[in-house]
């Protein structure tokens, strides 16, 4: 199963890309109020690029043997995603105004840059290594 891992890493690091990068757009056009945030498929594409994203993490958690509650660095990535996601739900659909849902959109990004982060340094604490 380790010879799966070059390409279970490229497969979730280009969920990552396209996740964020489509959360960031999405983010623009709700600020924008634009009508391209109604389509059928931007409301789908997130959906099933997230799915990819956590079945292939999970399978690198596995593949590697690092497991949430036994190697700290990922608890704190998969609390920090479970933050992420609220906020981006704050951002793009539960926000009242739109200050909120800035608000919420800035704070998501903050968020997933801690994950990226912790992702690269294996540390729950990774300002440590800067």
């Amino acid at each position: 199963m380790i010879g799966d891992y070059p390409l279970l890493k490229g497969v979730h690091l280009s969920c990552v890309a396209a996740s964020y990068g489509l959360f960031f757009l999405r983010g623009v056009w709700m600020i924008r109020d634009a009508p391209l945030l109604q389509l059928r498929s931007v409301r789908v594409a997130p959906h099933v690029i997230d799915t990819i994203l956590l079945a292939s993490g999970i399978a690198l958690a596995v593949t590697l043997r690092q497991y949430p509650f036994v190697a700290t660095w990922l608890t704190a990535k998969i609390a920090a995603l479970a933050l992420y996601i609220v906020l981006g739900m704050f951002a793009l659909r539960w926000g009242k105004t739109l200050r909120a849902r800035v608000t919420a959109w800035i704070a998501a990004q903050a968020t997933f840059l801690y994950i990226v982060a912790v992702a690269l340094t294996h540390d729950p604490a990774p300002w440590r290594h800067w």
